[in-house]
């Protein structure tokens, strides 16, 4: 089989892309898919070492593998950052040590040469195993100064033709303008794989919000999937460059499923699931 796909994209670091994927790999696997999650390339301290390896991948496609019931695997983040400060990184690949790059180094010697058939090549092997890929984007698609290298993005949903759902964080405020200028700076091919939007974090009556989501419903053709409230748990952090975040606590495995059934059943009720599996991403409908 070659598993769909589905990518998951933000209009900025923090948007909830990485929830939205654990939620959304629950709900699948719940359906009776086979689901796995994936995140081309990670930025992150925030490590997960593999039962009888030494090899790494980003502590929260841990999680989303975890919400997905998969064991944990290398190959849902095929390449991992590690910030080390004045712009150099430690660089794995498929878990492993593979060099210390300077960010410019990293973006015109490496990510499009290297990188990317990694990625592919790992893409390709998940979907073979699976009816669908989750895959989670990096930062925000529009940051235009490094379009032309950004595999975690649109590059990435261009190759493997991927529908995207955009989120947007309504708690930092700014959230419509983020919506509007993130669409249009992307290139119209990119823009036309944006499927929905989901606004998340929300806190309040959603009937003050009905004005707003008609404007841009119609500035963007997009339709609004669903408006999340902020959801309370204790799950790692995403990433490592949001400095407001703190390291991550552990989590029991008991606790962990409890808190991702949790998210997945909240997410569940306000988002319509079935029209996202047959009209965006084209599954065929498995309900339980």
């Amino acid at each position: 089989m070659t598993a769909k796909v589905l990518m998951i994209q933000g209009t900025s670091s923090g948007a909830g892309k990485s929830t939205l994927v654990i939620a959304l790999c629950r709900i699948f696997s719940d359906m009776g898919y086979s689901v796995s999650p994936f995140k081309a390339q990670n930025m992150t301290s925030n490590f997960y070492t593999i039962s009888n390896t030494n090899k790494k991948l980003a502590r929260i496609q841990a999680v989303q593998a975890f919400a997905s019931r998969k064991a944990p695997d290398s190959r849902m983040n095929p390449i991992l950052l590690e910030p080390l400060g004045d712009y150099w990184s430690n660089v794995f690949i498929n878990g492993i040590y593979h060099a210390r790059m300077r960010a410019d180094e990293y973006y015109k010697d490496f990510v499009l040469k290297e990188g990317l058939s990694s990625v592919l090549k790992n893409l390709e092997e998940l979907r073979q195993e699976n009816d669908v890929i989750l895959i989670e984007g990096a930062g925000s698609p529009a940051e235009i100064n490094i379009a032309e290298y950004d595999i975690a993005n649109m590059l990435l949903a261009e190759k493997i033709s991927a529908p995207v759902i955009l989120i947007a964080d309504i708690e930092r405020g700014g959230c419509f303008a983020s919506i509007v200028g993130t669409l249009g700076l992307l290139k119209p091919q990119h823009c036309e794989l944006v499927k929905g939007i989901v606004i998340n974090k929300f806190r309040g009556d959603k009937l003050i919000l009905d004005g707003a989501i008609t404007t841009i419903e119609r500035m963007t053709k997009k339709e609004v999937l669903g408006i999340l409230p902020r959801i309370e748990f204790t799950l790692p952090n995403e990433d490592s460059l949001d400095e407001t975040k703190v390291q991550s606590p552990e989590v029991s495995p008991e606790s962990l499923d409890e808190q991702v059934n949790i998210l997945a059943s909240k997410v569940k009720e306000i988002i319509d699931i079935k029209s996202i599996v047959s009209r965006v991403v084209g599954l065929e409908q498995k309900w339980m």
